[in-house]
């Protein structure tokens, strides 16, 4: 069978559709971005397709698009062309302010003409100067070694460099690439809000994330669990490069494209690496330590705030630190340690208080093939050696990296739940055993809404400081028992009451002096800007689905505002259902989890 019989009659009826000669719709947008190629021009692509359709000006492409579709192996190559499926009648639905201002775009733009708009951020018109490629990579999923994976449902166009920095654009659901395996290469509308609102969430948090710019749905059917209508979701990041992308390459003992991929991580996103203090140095085990203290700032990041990624396989890890691929991600609600939001994940391997350990377990996966490079790059006089066996001056420099994981997670979480504590002048290396754990442990006792009690708790400062100190500390804990699962109320009411006037008062007093009404209060103003009033919990997100899905589209654009503009703030303008989103956990959202298709 030849690779074109491989599609139905509408996807090889699509590639036809994708116009190169540009359309009005993409005229409107000729020169809105000034694409860069950083990853195509400096690392070795497929050859099976030699070159871009997008190169070939506005004439018709004669290429049979099994080429671009069909599912392969690629081998010395990290990043094949591809080419996004055409949609009928795609419909933008939201655009993000914030992340259009990274490329320097502007949400008005977008409104000015919403159908245009739709036509180029589905695909189906090609942006002026871009050439659309898919990303090759392989990963551990839970823990087992899968081989090539890639991006199977993600085409990015380019990279755009701006006052914000270098960002590559990115499609996610705009059909097949060599890497999508036995699936479509789309994305079902649930998914599609859950990881817009998500990252832009994320960075409202101030949690290192990739980001969104536009949401599109289409009318495609999809099958996921069962069949849904599709969407297609940009997003940004400054790279997309995971742990992944380092592992095939290595498992293939290609070394030659091994080096060249972490020298254009290097060249481009450490530059810092190659200055004169670091020359002396093996800049891949500098490379190795960077990525380390960056994924630990991220986890702690992530174990703060009580978000759970769901699917921390190595290739969802990204190289700079940043939260990405968002499926079956959750916020806590009840404070649960043992929460596990990915129903695909029975065992609780990526548990919420497994994602540290995952995170070095991951490092150690990356630690593998760069430290083959490590090995080349010492002078350290050696035979030739197999990429599975490196010298031991090696071994040394990467135990170091990976060591020094759990200090630098440690300090991260301090630092941050110091802040949420509202404990700013000084530090105590006994803060997270004393004052930090004893209080997540009655969080977990009385199964107990963790960001209502992050909140709650910055009105403490202030109720401890009052005269009426007694009447308000008793209302304040009955509002905390209300929002509990699994309460004793006597016992627990005892004990937390305790812990305040016993543990966190003294605490406080020792961090700020005399606590008075106006230090008191200037430490709750501190402490709300760390601790949000709302977050995208699960049974938010669906709730945002299911109106969609109803035809209420304004839903995304009104959440996406509260979720980003207004986290963090007790008054929110003009967004309805806002105070419901930071109330009781329905009953049948409470501990809501996802699959990985979700």
């Amino acid at each position: 069978m030849s690779l074109v019989n491989l599609f139905s009659t509408e996807e090889a009826s699509s590639f036809a559709k994708t116009k190169l000669q540009p359309t009005t719709a993409a005229k409107e947008w000729t020169g809105a971005l000034q694409f860069e190629h950083t990853f195509t021009s400096d690392l070795p692509g497929d050859p099976v397709v030699p070159q871009s359709p997008y190169d070939q000006g506005t004439e018709s492409v004669d290429i049979p698009e099994a080429k671009f579709r069909a599912s392969r192996k690629v081998t010395g190559a990290l990043w094949s062309w591809a080419v996004p499926s055409h949609h009928d009648s795609p419909q933008l639905i939201s655009v993000s302010s914030s992340g259009a201002q990274l490329i320097g775009l502007t949400k008005q733009r977008f409104l000015e003409n919403p159908q245009a708009a739709a036509e180029v951020w589905s695909g189906n018109q090609m942006l002026s100067g871009s050439r659309p490629w898919a990303h090759c990579y392989g990963g551990h999923q839970f823990g087992v070694w899968a081989e090539q994976l890639g991006d199977g449902r993600a085409i990015s166009l380019g990279e755009v460099v701006g006052d914000h920095g270098r960002w590559e654009v990115q499609f996610k659901g705009a059909g097949r690439t060599p890497y999508s395996r036995f699936a479509d290469g789309y994305a079902v509308r649930r998914s599609s809000i859950r990881e817009y609102l998500a990252a832009e969430h994320m960075a409202a948090l101030g949690i290192p994330t990739s980001r969104s710019l536009a949401l599109v749905f289409t009318d495609r059917s999809v099958f996921r669990e069962e069949t849904e209508l599709g969407a297609i979701v940009t997003r940004l990041a400054p790279s997309w490069v995971r742990f992944g992308s380092f592992e095939l390459p290595a498992s293939r003992q290609d070394s030659q494209l091994l080096r060249r991929l972490a020298d254009y991580v290097i060249a481009w996103h450490f530059p810092q690496l190659l200055s004169q203090e670091t020359e002396a140095k093996n800049r891949y085990a500098l490379l190795l330590h960077q990525i380390v203290l960056k994924t630990a700032l991220m986890v702690a990041h992530w174990q703060a705030i009580g978000f759970c990624h769901g699917v921390m396989n190595t290739d969802n890890m990204s190289v700079l630190g940043l939260t990405i691929d968002y499926g079956p991600y959750a916020f806590l609600d009840s404070y649960n340690p043992d929460f596990i939001c990915n129903h695909s994940d029975p065992t609780g391997r990526y548990a919420f208080k497994e994602q540290p350990r995952v995170a070095l377990w991951n490092l150690l996966r990356l630690a593998g093939p760069i430290s083959v490079l490590i090995d080349e790059g010492q002078n350290v006089p050696d035979e030739s050696v197999h990429m599975n066996d490196v010298k031991e001056s090696t071994i040394a420099l990467v135990r170091e990296s990976l060591n020094s994981f759990v200090g630098e997670y440690t300090n991260q979480y301090a630092v941050i739940m110091r802040k949420k504590f509202g404990l700013v002048s000084k530090t105590s290396e006994d803060d997270l055993k004393l004052i930090i754990q004893p209080f997540l442990d009655l969080l977990e006792k009385a199964g107990t809404d963790y960001t209502f009690a992050m909140r709650s708790l910055c009105d403490v400062p202030a109720i401890l400081a009052s005269p009426e100190r007694d009447t308000l500390l008793e209302a304040h804990i009955d509002s905390l028992i209300a929002r509990s699962l699994t309460c004793d109320a006597d016992n627990w009411k005892s004990e937390l009451k305790q812990y305040y006037l016993q543990v966190y008062l003294p605490r406080l007093q020792d961090d700020a002096g005399e606590l008075t009404d106006q230090c008191a209060r200037d430490i709750t103003q501190a402490m709300k800007r760390q601790n949000p009033k709302f977050v995208l919990r699960n049974w938010v997100a669906q709730d945002v689905i299911e109106q969609s899905d109803k035809g209420n589209t304004e839903i995304v654009d009104q959440v996406l505002d509260l979720m980003t503009k207004y986290a963090f703030d007790d008054d929110v303008p003009h967004v309805p259902d806002a105070e419901r989103y930071a109330g009781p956990v329905p009953n049948w959202g409470e501990g809501l989890q996802c699959s990985c298709s979700s």
